[in-house]
């Protein structure tokens, strides 16, 4: 399993909740630039259109040596694969109040590229001060347990 990118933004801005893995439909080429790391998952996120779930706002450039590319859109959106059970459940999450898909990570599984998602709540910028606290509180510890 080999990370190809991720959304560093994701657990600061989002108390994640339930984590999910998908496969991607994408073009031969896109799969290409993947690979080779061309993707940005920054501003990017889950959508639901006509009962499927999209990724939107994915940015991924056309491969170096597909040659000309007429009307090519890279940050079209691309369907997620999962089982129906799985879009109605998550469906019925984002239904409910301040819930949203949040994009983590994108990898390989063997030769197959999956995106790693989870539903997420918006934090406020309160409960984001509070979790950098937090996050000082512990180096403090850590440091001072070291120097013992």
């Amino acid at each position: 399993m080999k990370t190809l990118a991720i959304n560093k933004r994701a657990s600061f801005d989002y108390t994640l909740l339930d984590k999910y893995e998908a496969g991607l439909v994408l073009f031969g080429h896109e799969v290409k630039s993947v690979k080779t790391g061309h993707l940005s998952l920054k501003g990017s996120f889950v959508t639901v259109h006509n009962g499927e779930l999209m990724l939107t706002n994915a940015f991924i450039p056309p491969y170096k040596y597909a040659g000309e590319l007429p009307h090519y859109d890279p940050t079209r959106p691309r369907t997620l694969l999962l089982k129906k059970s799985e879009i109605r459940s998550l469906i019925g999450k984002v239904r409910v109040n301040g819930l949203t898909l949040v994009p983590l990570s994108v990898y390989t599984k063997k030769r197959l590229l999956k995106l790693a998602f989870a539903v997420g709540k918006g934090k406020k910028d309160f409960d984001k001060r509070a979790d950098i606290g937090k996050k000082d509180a512990k180096r403090r510890i850590d440091r001072a347990l070291k120097n013992i």
